[in-house]
């Protein structure tokens, strides 16, 4: 007679239980309930970024583990700790060593009203495992900053992923987006010209971050100039490049100030610039006065809760190009989409008709990336550019 099938166990819920089974309850007669409410209450839900696995927000804060965790050691909560991570392990690759809880990226910095334009996830709660050494957010990095920090990576849509989860934010959520892009034409197969070449054909990303839509631009065989701010996310991109067998270079420090076609003269595919947007426009102009970028397909502008002061200047950029797409990410109300459209449509038409330059700009889409909070969708406009050869 076969064995009746192993009932599984959630492995977060597993750890919990050997961890209890060997504390002493608070008072024995309530064992019982005081084992059920730490069990019914602790998370079950995770995920695994190698060698990190992460909880989600909230995650050991309820009331009977607020309680628990305070009346207990040091070294008693690294055992829970480590337990999580043993069972967890069998999910993964390999041994997991870190474990930390998500409790989502503030619009703030710590303690200011200034706003966390580098999203760094300073609410992060790391548990366990060495994330590397803290730093203050106004330092540079420095290449041992680098060398010492905690990176993980991820997998979305054969598409490797890299980031230092210390300093740099991971949506998640941005996979179906990421997607969605990889269906636009190549750029081979956007040829517009006879005599086109597809190293003529370029992507922009305005917040670039650790190369979400930047690789799948590059899947897409266009060359990728972008901007950043934040050097570990800039570090990010340039060592997950790296891992998809892309050329990348980094344009920082001294090597801002060198001539621009020298900077661009290499092969490398994609090329990111660690500074503030705002000298975008200038750079793709200069460019483009020397012969270069002139066929600029895409412009991303990937930027929560909205875009918007980068919209007319990526405008901008595609302005020589037949055929181009506009990204523009903002946060809408559910009921005020339909309107978003239509005042963003109205919006570009005006500025095409003072450019002179006989463009017809049109949202020809939509897109409903994911909730940011309740009856508020993350979306995405796609604008899209055309002009007839002969204009």
């Amino acid at each position: 007679m076969p064995k009746p099938r192993r009932r599984q166990t959630n492995p977060i819920q597993a750890a919990v239980d050997d961890w209890i089974t060997s504390l002493g309850p608070p008072d024995h007669d309530e064992s019982h309930s005081w084992r059920e409410a730490l069990l019914s209450s602790a998370p079950k839900r995770f995920t695994i970024y190698e060698p990190m696995a992460v909880l989600p927000s909230g995650s050991f804060t309820s009331p009977p583990w607020a309680t628990e965790l305070d009346r207990r050691g040091a070294d008693s909560l690294a055992s829970l700790w480590s337990l999580i991570l043993r069972e967890l392990s069998k999910n993964a690759k390999a041994t997991l060593t870190n474990l930390a809880v998500n409790e989502g990226i503030p619009l703030h910095n710590d303690g200011q009203d200034a706003e966390n334009i580098r999203r760094s996830p300073s609410a992060l709660r790391m548990l366990l495992g060495d994330f590397g050494p803290a730093q203050a957010e106004s330092e540079l990095p420095s290449q041992e900053d680098f060398d010492k920090a905690l990176w993980v990576s991820t997998k979305q849509n054969g598409i490797f992923q890299t980031w230092a989860p210390r300093w740099t934010m991971f949506s998640r959520g941005n996979v179906k987006e990421k997607a969605r892009l990889l269906q636009f034409p190549s750029a081979e197969q956007s040829s517009t010209s006879p005599t086109w070449a597809t190293a003529d054909v370029c992507a922009v990303d305005l917040y670039a971050g650790i190369g979400y839509f930047v690789f799948c631009y590059a899947s897409l065989g266009m060359r990728v100039l972008c901007w950043e701010i934040n050097p570990w996310s800039v570090e990010g991109l340039r060592r997950g490049a790296r891992a998809n067998r892309w050329t990348v270079k980094v344009v920082h420090g001294q090597d801002l100030e060198l001539p621009l076609g020298e900077v661009v003269s290499g092969d490398e595919q994609i090329i990111v610039f660690l500074e503030a947007n705002e000298g975008a426009p200038g750079r793709i102009k200069e460019l483009q006065r020397m012969g270069l970028a002139e066929d600029v397909r895409h412009v991303n502008c990937g930027f929560l809760p909205s875009s918007e002061p980068t919209w007319e200047a990526a405008g901008e950029l595609t302005r020589l190009s037949s055929d181009s797409w506009l990204h523009l990410h903002e946060n809408v109300g559910v009921d005020d989409i339909e309107a978003r459209r239509q005042s963003i449509q109205s919006r570009f038409v005006a500025w095409s008709s003072t450019g002179g330059q006989g463009r017809s700009p049109a949202v020809e889409h939509v897109e409903l990336v994911k909730t940011f909070a309740p009856g508020i969708w993350h979306c995405v406009f796609d604008v899209h550019f055309t002009k007839s050869i002969d204009t």
